[in-house]
Formats: structure tokens, C-alpha cells, sequence
């Protein structure tokens, strides 16, 4: 017997087109409403030219291939010597190039201006509703520089040969020198087997080569469990020098042009983030130099970690999105039961309530780069409060955010054709790594502790959206009165960050959204229904105006 003959394009079959050629920041009110709020109207031409390269076919098709061909570890060439390399696809390195070329890894330190972080921040919302494998090596080259700024007094080669190459807008793929090469990436290896994100517990020895100190160069011999994007041209690790756990420039290649003593042992097998290779490493008599003071690595890597936590908080906004958009336009052209899925009412009240969740966490997020726009006493002590809190519940919400939008395409969400279980294998990462949930939530406790105007701040990001909506003036005020006792009991610490990030968005949906987006997060948010299922809130109204608002056709 033959077989019978599909009816022929995605309309025949009842199935969507799809879901490409569009300009992810056009179809993005929420995402166009912060960057004019929070100071980067001036980047909007950029942002949509981006936008429609992000979302244009060719761009999705790199995502695709460098999610299904993963990096392959070369432990040594064909000769039998070392070589310590990662292949990739070609499509990685077209994916790495997009975001370098955009400014992902370098735009505010390489041309900063009110507002640089913002813009930034949205570039990365939309490169990382394409790709996220990717957004690693970027996240980490970013964060990185503001550190070897500080410290390039204490050694020169950072300002003369490492910075300028970071700050460059090129991505230069070739395992060479720094001197040689046109771009520079910059990753990190904080953690050790045995103790995680106990880095106190390192066993990493940092031995000075001559003269201990500041910019000096030390021996190290050790390993690192996680040692993130080793092609990366230099990395900041962790060590135990002398002085006690210290922080270290450690590039892949030595000033001479001979190759450092990094050993990459095998790549992880990870859940997701496939396109991105994770690496354990051992260090046989590597040379790397000291950033800071002996003893001091902690606080110096932790500024780094500050801005990969800011990136955590945005890369699941934006997996949200993606994922979001995905649901809707299926919801809109699949037919089910007489009418397209989006026209059945109980499908418009789970679209509306993802909706309100990615609008809630697209706007925290470029707050809290705004946060990171500024150095005056107000805004470095809502960073330093808002940070964990944001990363623990923006990152927290993605993995269910997936899983319900996965839900909206049926078992055309859950095959490998659909880029669905892509986005939901990505969710958890963000939430694990740069301190996972219990970690992050003892470091808002110790801010709201050793932060002086950390409930100040806090106040003052509330204040103005105070007497817009019942349920968050109550909600607001339970909140400060309860801040000092829930700050003081680890136990809570979780709760306490939920509580405290509702708050926030809810603020932020008050002041910058349309009404019926406020008053439908508000009703659903804070009435103790933070935990429902998504489309379980009786909260939310004018679904259908809330669901056209997320996606414009």
C-alpha cells in the first residue's frame, strides 16, 4: 500500500508556522516599556536591529545546530602532545560572534554612559531568547572586566595587552596568544570537588614564583570541579596562596607564548546548556597572577559574581520570553474544538498569567541593571539586597515557566523538533550556578545585615507606586514590618526573598505597565498565591488584552 499524502504547509496540517522572521524587540512591549523607563532610549535602534537578526532564521538555525552537535574535548593532537582544546560547532562560533559583535560581552565598560547597563542588559534579554549556551563565556568576560580594571595598576599587562581586547567587538575563536588575537573572552574556576560553593574549603596551592603580593606571579597546582569555558583566553581563579584563599589571573598561554600548565581533564555531561562546554581542570605548575592581596580572593571575585548573578536574573527573563512566545503563537494558530487554542477561555487565562510573570521578571531585571548603572549609596544598596533575592526567584520561576509553556504545544512541545525542551532543560542552570537557591537567599540575609541602607532602599523603590492597589499597599507594608525578625531567621530566608521580589515587581508593573497588567499580578501575586499553577489565579482579569500585549502579531 501506498502511503497516504500529508496535506501540504503548517496551515493544512493545523499546524503554526514557524516561529522566526520576526524582530524580537518590536513584538516586545514590556521589553521596549523598561528600556524607555529605565534610561536606554537612546540604544532603541540597535536593540531592534538585533532584534531582527535574533529572530531571523539563520540565527535560530545556529541555535538549533550548536545545541545538537556539543563541544568535543582534544586532550592531545595527533602527535601525542598536550593540547587542551575544545571543538565546536561552526554554529557556536557564528552564535559567539553575534554576541561579541552586539557589545554582550563588553558594551558598558568599553563605552559607558547613563543607561549603558540597560541597553546591555536588553541585548542580552535578546540574544539569550535565541541561545544559551553561549551566554556563558559572554556573562563571564563581561563580569570579569570591572575586576581586572580595578586591579591593573598592580599589573600592567591587563591594561596593555588584556583590555583592550575584551572591550573589542570582535570575537576571535583562534587558541593563541593574547597579543596575536583580535578578541579576548574571559571564564572562571571557583569551585573544587569537595567543597562546591564552599570555596573556603579550596585545596588549590598558590606558591609565589619570587616575590609574593599584588600583581606578582604564583605557582598553582590543583584542580577545579568546574572550570567554565575553557577556551576562554584567561580565566580568574580561586587558590590557596600563603596569605590565605586568594584570587588569580590565570591565562592559557604564558607571556613567552608557551602554553600554560592548565590540564582539561574531561567536559561535563550536562542536563542542558549543551552548546557550552564545562570543564574539569587540574593545574600542573601553572603560572597565573595575583589580583588583590593575599587572602582577599573572596571579596575580590565576588564583584565578579555580583554581575553573573545580574546575568542569571536576565538570561531567565529571557528564557521566559522565548518560551512565552513560543506558547502564544501556537496557542494562536493551532484549532482545537472549533476555534483556535488562545480563543478557549481556560488557554487565555494560562497565557495571560505566564504573561504577567515574564513582564514582572523582563521589568525587575532591567531595574536591576539600572541598579548597576549607578554608584551613588541608594542604588549600590538595592543592588547588593535586590541581587540574590532576584536570583533566587526569577531563576526559581523559570523552571515551572518552562514547563508550563511546554504544556501550551501538547507533544509537539515535548519532541526535539520543537526548541521546548531545549528551553527546559536550559531553566535550571541559572538557578544552580553563581550560588544556588539557599545560597543566594544567606546572602540576602547578610546584606540586609551588613547593608546600613539596604531597607532604605528597598523602601524607596516601593514608595512611589504606594496607593495605586490595595492588595500591594497591604503586601508592602506586612513586608517592612516583618523585615527585621524574617532577616534574622535563616529558616525564612527563602520566603523572605519571594516576598521581597513580588514586592518589587509588583512596584515596577505599577509604575511603567497598563493597568490591567498591574492590578491582574497584583490580585494573583500577593495574596499568598505565589505557589499556585500557572492559570490556577483568580486574579487575573482582561486576558485577552493581556495576552496581546505580550506577543504583537
Amino acid at each position: 500500500m501506498s502511503a497516504r499524502p500529508r496535506a501540504a504547509g503548517p496551515d493544512a496540517a493545523n499546524q503554526p508556522p514557524p516561529y522566526e522572521g520576526r524582530n524580537l524587540f518590536d513584538c516586545d512591549a514590556a521589553l521596549r516599556a523598561g528600556v524607555a523607563a529605565f534610561g536606554a532610549a537612546w540604544a532603541e535602534d540597535s536593540l531592534r536591529a538585533f532584534g531582527a537578526v535574533a529572530g531571523g532564521a539563520e540565527a535560530r538555525a545556529w541555535a538549533r545546530d550548536a545545541n545538537r552537535h556539543p563541544p568535543e574535548l582534544q586532550t592531545h593532537d595527533r602527535y601525542g602532545e598536550r593540547a587542551d582544546t575544545v571543538e565546536f560547532h561552526p554554529a557556536y562560533h557564528a552564535l559567539m560572534a553575534l554576541g561579541c559583535e552586539a557589545g554582550v560581552h563588553s558594551g558598558p565598560w568599553a563605552g559607558p554612559r547613563p543607561g549603558a547597563q540597560v541597553a546591555r542588559a536588553a541585548t542580552y534579554l535578546l540574544f539569550g531568547q535565541l541561545e544559551n549556551g553561549t551566554q556563558c563565556p559572554l556573562t563571564m568576560t563581561f563580569a570579569a572586566t570591572p575586576v581586572l580594571a580595578r586591579h591593573a595598576d598592580s599589573l600592567p599587562a591587563l591594561a596593555r595587552d588584556w583590555l583592550p581586547r575584551i572591550h573589542a567587538r570582535a570575537y576571535d575563536r583562534r587558541f593563541l596568544p593574547v597579543v596575536e588575537k583580535r578578541g579576548a573572552t574571559v571564564g572562571m574556576g571557583m569551585t573544587e570537588r569537595q567543597g562546591g560553593s564552599d570555596v573556603r574549603t579550596n585545596r588549590t596551592r598558590a606558591t609565589p614564583l619570587g616575590r609574593s603580593g599584588a600583581g606578582e606571579a604564583y605557582r598553582l597546582d590543583g584542580d577545579k570541579w568546574f572550570f567554565s569555558a575553557p577556551m576562554c583566553d584567561a580565566f580568574l581563579v580561586l587558590a590557596q596562596a600563603p596569605g590565605g584563599l586568594s584570587c588569580f589571573f590565570l591565562p592559557r598561554f604564558l607571556p613567552d607564548g608557551a602554553k600554560n600548565g592548565i590540564r582539561l581533564l574531561r567536559l561535563k555531561d550536562k542536563l542542558g546548556n549543551r552548546s557550552n562546554a564545562s570543564s574539569e581542570a587540574g593545574f600542573e605548575g601553572a603560572t597565573a597572577w595575583l589580583i588583590g592581596d593575599e587572602g582577599r580572593g573572596v571579596p575580590v571575585i565576588l564583584e565578579m559574581v555580583g554581575y553573573t548573578r545580574l546575568d542569571c536574573v536576565i538570561g531567565s527573563a529571557a528564557l521566559m520570553r522565548e518560551a512565552l512566545a513560543q506558547a502564544i503563537h501556537h496557542a494562536r494558530h493551532r484549532r482545537a474544538f472549533g476555534q483556535t487554542l488562545a480563543a478557549h477561555a481556560l488557554m487565555q487565562n494560562v497565557l495571560a498569567d505566564l504573561a504577567l510573570e515574564s513582564e514582572a521578571a523582563t521589568m525587575l531585571a532591567l531595574r536591576l541593571a539600572q541598579a548597576y548603572d549607578r554608584e551613588d549609596a541608594g542604588a549600590v544598596a538595592l543592588r547588593r539586597v535586590l541581587t540574590p533575592a532576584a536570583k533566587f526567584w526569577v531563576c526559581k520561576r523559570a523552571s515551572a515557566f518552562a514547563q508550563e509553556a511546554m504544556e501550551v504545544l501538547g507533544g509537539n512541545g515535548y519532541v526535539e523538533d520543537s526548541p521546548m525542551p531545549r528551553l527546559y532543560r536550559e531553566a535550571p542552570v541559572n538557578s544552580i550556578w553563581e550560588g544556588s537557591g539557599n545560597v543566594v537567599c544567606l546572602d540576602l540575609l547578610r546584606a540586609l545585615a551588613r547593608e546600613r541602607g539596604g531597607t532604605a532602599a528597598l523602601e524607596a523603590e516601593l514608595s512611589p507606586a504606594r496607593g495605586r492597589d490595595a492588595a500591594f499597599d497591604a503586601f508592602t507594608l506586612r513586608l517592612i514590618a516583618d523585615l527585621p525578625d524574617a532577616a534574622a531567621d535563616e529558616a525564612r530566608a527563602r520566603g523572605l526573598a519571594a516576598r521581597l521580589v513580588l514586592a518589587v515587581q509588583a512596584a515596577l508593573l505599577l509604575r511603567h505597565a497598563p493597568p490591567e497588567v498591574a492590578a491582574g499580578f497584583c490580585a494573583s501575586r500577593l495574596a499568598g498565591a505565589d505557589g499556585r499553577v500557572f492559570g490556577a489565579q483568580d486574579g487575573v482579569r482582561a486576558g485577552g488584552a493581556i495576552v496581546a500585549r505580550a506577543l504583537a502579531d
